[in-house]
């Protein structure tokens, strides 16, 4: 008998985090690291919100609440979400969740059976496919393809849908690859959805990047087409925009008060409910006039290096890097270098297991962490079903320039290292 459920081998992980325990291992040895790997901003939160949640606790204002969250913070979400994307939301369709994860989860728990069918973005966030496979649903990545700017035609969508389609994912801006959705592409994506799927089909559609945008581009949301109000599930949090990311603040906007209250259940069977005096704060930044000018100075910033980094990227023979218009990613395709290298043919040269375990991207990865003090994260960590044959990087440049300047000119280093890479492989031997 095994101590361990058999579902528990089907659930993935987030590697950003993961790789925290190689990052330790070479701080101990006394190497610098650069941390392009934590899709963090390097903003703190701002202080007339981080004023609120003292002022709160100091209120006492630490118990329990609503499980659906307080209603004054869920009145703040409605009110953003009905002015941001044209809707009229009921307070009463709001859940907040502790950070921007739990949605995920809820929603494959609500919606999703086993052998249902889930489509979700590939390169996307690793935990859709985590739990699409968890709750044996059937995997249906769609490929969001470097040729096609990282995007997607609503024939691309098309193809995919089928009788057991179930919930289908989408997630703009984009992590890793910070792609957006117009509302043209928007417009025929609703279409397909309306013509193609069943009633009962619901749509996914993660923001939590809402407020990261560059070029002057504006967030549109798929639930604000014609007819996908009353299918679409919206998500959206506090992490990203707001610099929160410890304060794990999170929220949906459900179709339904039916499908609600199945999320509040699920709160209320997980965590119980996410603390008041975090919702104050969390309610601070939609009302406080404070918060669009601490917003935008750090939205200026990750847009100053998007555009440093992109050239940079660009000038290192062997990669390519597109141009992304939101969040604070890039995506560099790697393959020129992997060929360079030698990386492509080491991989081919692995015992068939040991293949299996990596890829030619993950190689290179961990050649630049081992080797150059470069923490990224390769292709697979980004959906690794049908990954097969792409040579990417993601880097965070949630970063400061001069740790960015540093960790480009590792890298153009790394690029023509061949005999540390050979090196690498004898002395790191991560797997044999």
């Amino acid at each position: 008998m095994a101590v361990q459920a058999a579902r528990i081998k089907s659930l993935g992980t987030e590697n950003a985090f993961k790789l925290g325990e190689d990052i330790a291992v070479c701080l101990d040895r006394g190497m610098d690291v650069v941390k392009f790997n934590l899709g963090e901003p390097d903003f703190d939160t701002a202080p007339h919100i981080n004023r609120k949640a003292i002022e709160q606790i100091e209120a006492g204002n630490s118990h329990y609440c609503d499980p659906a969250g307080i209603l004054p913070f869920r009145q703040a979400i409605a009110k953003h979400v009905s002015k941001t994307r044209g809707l009229d939301i009921d307070p009463d369709r709001v859940v907040v969740t502790p950070g921007a994860k739990p949605p995920i989860c809820f929603s494959m728990e609500t919606y999703v059976d086993p052998g249902d069918e889930v489509i979700y973005p590939s390169p996307g966030f690793p935990i859709y496919e985590s739990w699409v496979t968890f709750v044996g649903a059937k995997p249906v990545p769609l490929e969001l393809s470097e040729e096609k700017g990282f995007a997607f035609s609503a024939d691309d969508l098309g193809e995919l849908i089928t009788p057991k389609t179930k919930l289908i994912i989408l997630n703009s801006p984009s992590n890793p690859t910070g792609g957006v959705l117009s509302k043209a592409a928007l417009e025929g994506i609703a279409r397909v959805i309306r013509e193609r799927t069943r009633p009962d089909v619901r749509v996914y559609t993660d923001e939590v990047y809402e407020h990261i945008l560059f070029d002057g581009e504006v967030h549109n949301s798929i639930a604000s087409e014609e007819g996908m109000e009353e299918k679409t599930v919206i998500v959206s949090g506090h992490s990203k925009g707001f610099a929160m990311t410890g304060w794990r603040l999170g929220w949906a906007v459900l179709p339904t008060k039916e499908e609600a209250a199945i999320f509040k259940q699920l709160n209320i069977n997980i965590v119980s409910c996410v603390p008041p005096f975090i919702q104050e704060a969390g309610r601070e930044a939609y009302e406080s006039s404070e918060t669009g000018p601490a917003v935008a100075k750090m939205v200026s910033a990750f847009e100053r290096r998007r555009n440093w980094v992109v050239g940079a990227l660009n000038a290192i023979p062997g990669v390519t890097c597109q141009n992304p218009k939101g969040a604070f990613y890039v995506f560099p395709n790697i393959a020129g270098v992997c060929e360079e290298l030698g990386v492509m043919s080491a991989h081919r040269a692995m015992p068939a297991g040991a293949a299996a375990r990596t890829s030619p991207s993950a190689m290179f990865q961990m050649f630049l962490l081992y080797s150059h003090g470069v923490a990224t994260l390769d292709r697979n960590s980004f959906g690794s079903i049908g990954a097969e044959g792409q040579h990417f990087l993601r880097l965070s440049i949630a970063t400061g320039m001069d740790r960015l300047e540093e960790g480009v000119a590792r890298m153009r280093k790394a690029s023509v290292d061949a005999d540390g890479f050979k090196e690498f492989l004898d002395r790191e031997k991560l797997w044999d």
